[in-house]
């Protein structure tokens, strides 16, 4: 036995659209987040402003600026974007032997104190 069902041109219309609304509620707007990079007692300043610039790729006087902010205030926001991205900074940045945390941006700019603008796409060149 066969069932037909005719379905007429408004209702394929409301379905996609409730399935492209209910699918969009649960997909939330690109959040930016930061990546935090905290003081620790093992590595040298000159290692991290190293750090900085050959992974960001930042200029000596910006890598040197963002690591004095973590000896001095204990953290840092070097970076910010989606979380994807920030997350994988943060893999990198333990890969290197730094102490590095993702939190959202507050305000929902992605500039938080500390950052410079800069997105920190990041080469991910080591060594």
């Amino acid at each position: 036995m066969t069932l037909s069902v005719a379905i007429d041109q408004d209702t394929r219309e409301g379905t996609r659209t409730g399935t492209e609304q209910s699918a969009s509620s649960l997909t939330a707007p690109d959040i930016p987040w930061n990546l935090v990079i905290w003081n620790d007692p093992v590595n040298l300043m000159s290692y991290v402003s190293y750090v900085f610039q050959s992974y960001f790729g930042y200029p000596e006087s910006k890598a040197n600026k963002l690591m004095m902010e973590v000896h001095k205030k204990g953290r840092s926001i070097v970076a910010h974007g989606s979380k994807e991205q920030v997350e994988q900074h943060a893999v990198a940045m333990h890969g290197f032997g730094l102490w590095a945390t993702v939190e959202k941006a507050s305000g929902g700019s992605g500039k938080g104190k500390g950052n410079t603008g800069n997105s920190g796409s990041g080469k991910g060149n080591r060594g």
